[in-house]
């Protein structure tokens, strides 16, 4: 199916966010061995609030992921997995099962308590994504699981001057509503293709954390520079209504900003919470078979 591409009026941006400092993530291991680069890590979790963790994945060799993420279990907040290049199934305790393929999104409440596999269905290829995981408020942690497969031709697009392609995972820009809305958290969830020598103008709500990730190419926001593979976390300059974007050579990346919780953070690996009470809870439930 091929899915038209709508233009849209830019929105002008008054007073742009500038860089408060670049991060360059950490190469780690998860599931079974996949390789990964983990951009944003625990230690940023109160400065980007509401967003825990951002994995960045990617390799040609599968060896590097054919193992995949086997049966692991989730609490207290949600798994937005967004595929780039290659092919997931997802299977989970609360019965959901889909596969996400090239630009699909995968996107997971997890709730009260849900267990889940990522396998990929591939032995060949480049396979390509990201994963973040979003906080819950406290008064939904312990929410019913939900989950949503999102294919390519669901996720909404626009072209801006210049060529600039937006895709709108979450929350809503330039008048266009994206794939999923979040009342509490607000999170906006963009991918940007940026030819070479443009300037884009995006807006970001005040008040929300936000930071850029590079994939593609190179970035200047207020003359630092954003190499490939790097992650921008924007100031929260008060006044200020967007970002301004140039591309040094034709660039891709991730915008993304949300709403803060303000709520204590108590995490053990796979299970977020507010107390650490809670986390004991998460355990014990787990074991004891509570999960959905």
């Amino acid at each position: 199916m091929t899915q038209s591409v709508q233009v849209v009026q830019a929105q002008a941006v008054k007073q742009t966010r500038g860089v408060e400092r670049i991060i360059s993530g950490q190469f780690v291991m998860d599931g079974a061995g996949v390789k990964i680069n983990r951009v944003l890590t625990g230690p940023l979790q109160r400065r980007l609030d509401p967003f825990l963790m951002l994995d960045a994945f990617g390799s040609e060799k599968p060896g590097e992921y054919i193992a995949g993420f086997p049966e692991h279990p989730h609490r207290g907040f949600e798994t937005v997995t967004y595929m780039l290049h290659g092919r997931m199934r997802h299977r989970d305790s609360a019965g959901n099962e889909g596969l996400i393929t090239d630009g699909g999104v995968q996107w997971m409440t997890a709730g009260r308590g849900v267990a889940h596999s990522e396998m990929p269905e591939q032995n060949e290829g480049l396979m390509e994504g990201f994963q973040l995981w979003l906080n819950l408020p406290a008064r939904d942690k312990m929410t019913e699981p939900w989950y949503r497969d999102i294919p390519t031709e669901e996720v909404p697009r626009f072209t801006l001057d210049g060529g600039v392609t937006v895709q709108v995972i979450a929350g809503s820009t330039h008048g266009v509503d994206g794939a999923v809305q979040r009342e509490t958290t607000q999170p906006l969830y963009l991918d940007l293709e940026i030819p070479a020598g443009v300037t884009v103008e995006q807006p970001i709500p005040a008040g929300h954390n936000a930071f850029v990730y590079v994939f593609r190419g190179e970035a200047v926001i207020e003359g630092k520079g954003v190499a490939s593979g790097r992650m921008a976390i924007l100031d929260n300059t008060p006044g200020a209504d967007g970002v301004r974007i140039k591309a040094v050579a034709p660039t891709r990346l991730l915008v993304l900003a949300g709403r803060p919780l303000n709520e204590p953070i108590a995490q053990y690996g796979p299970f977020v919470m507010n107390t650490q009470d809670e986390l004991y809870q998460a355990v014990e439930d787990f074991r004891a078979g509570k999960f959905a």
